[in-house]
């Protein structure tokens, strides 16, 4: 059986209330009981119950994160962001992957509230009406990070999609290029329709260019889809001579088509995309890509998060993060 608080002050000749006081680090305990205590501890092997102390306490030092798809680099570095400031502060995380499905999300919603979590940081490209109602009625701070908060009046940890869209295509239009076509994941996703499609789509306005809808090029988000896309704008009467894309694993897709049909990038054909995980840097040529801080974006979610948990004063609910354009191989 388990040791329990009673074995510990029974061995100890102590409370229990003394032994609670040694193990939450009170310092109203003489040297000598404190000493006799934790070596009962170490000896018994006790581990203080992390429910039972939240029950107590009416907190569990525990931070729920939800994250569309923990195996996308994307969403790993910025959970690595989190955890490490959830380190710095004491609290465990309870990490859960909602496979960008709504029904998931809100059942992970619903369960990271049931285990007594002190907050929430939530992680996706898109907040549907029942995500937005659940969160709205939590009863914990909620933290969105790298997500939209439009229509919620949730703090947001984000960088500015659409002008960082805009400025990638503006890139392509100043390099001297007038056929852009911009590769995208699901255009349901808010970040993908809402802000880099009216990003491009300004770029391309503002220089006096046509919107051709054939360029719209709509993928799953994957590596053999975006390389399957690519049979569409190749086969184009007026194929482009850049392209957009939407993200890293996306352009590589594409670029493998690019180059297994023959041509050079970026000789024949520009690419530019967004984020700028490793994949980036690892493939040939590297991808020239709008630089999004995805640590960055997790650990300053979690200290505010933090903030929030203890009361803290916040002079900023709605953190813009800076970003760059990282010039390389893809374009000219």
């Amino acid at each position: 059986m388990a040791v329990t608080i009673y074995d510990v002050a029974r061995e100890a000749n102590v409370s229990m209330a003394t032994v609670s006081r040694v193990v939450n680090g009170n310092q109203n305990v003489k040297p000598a009981t404190r000493k006799k205590v934790l070596e009962c501890i170490e000896r018994l092997g006790y581990r203080p119950n992390a429910v039972a102390r939240g029950l107590a306490s009416k907190r569990t030092t525990t931070v729920g994160v939800i994250v569309p798809d923990i195996s996308k680099s994307y969403y790993a570095e910025l959970s690595r962001g989190i955890a490490d400031v959830a380190t710095m502060y004491e609290y465990n995380i309870i990490l859960s992957n909602s496979d960008k499905r709504t029904s998931r999300e809100v059942e992970l919603l619903e369960d990271h509230l049931g285990k007594q979590v002190d907050g929430l940081i939530f992680m996706s490209d898109s907040i549907t009406e029942e995500i937005r109602h659940e969160m709205e009625t939590a009863n914990v701070p909620i933290v969105l990070a790298g997500t939209l908060g439009s229509g919620t009046n949730l703090p947001t940890v984000n960088i500015d999609h659409e002008q960082a869209a805009y400025e990638a295509v503006k890139k392509l239009i100043d390099n001297g290029h007038k056929r852009i076509a911009y590769v995208s994941g699901p255009l349901t996703r808010d970040i993908n329709r809402l802000c880099k499609k009216v990003g491009y789509e300004r770029a391309i306005k503002e220089a006096g260019l046509p919107i051709i809808e054939e360029y719209f090029i709509e993928t799953d988000n994957t590596y053999d889809d975006a390389y399957e896309q690519w049979r569409k704008l190749s086969t184009m009467k007026e194929r482009p001579t850049a392209i957009f894309a939407g993200n890293d694993e996306i352009a590589v897709g594409i670029m493998n088509g690019i180059r297994d049909d023959g041509f050079t990038v970026p000789t024949d054909i520009e690419l530019i995309c967004f984020q700028h995980t490793l994949l980036s840097r690892a493939v040939r040529p590297q991808l020239t890509a709008i630089v999004v801080p995805l640590y960055d974006l997790g650990a300053v979610s979690m200290r505010l998060l933090t903030k929030l948990m203890n009361g803290e004063e916040v002079e900023q609910m709605e953190v813009e993060l800076p970003y760059r354009i990282e010039e390389r191989q893809s374009t000219n």
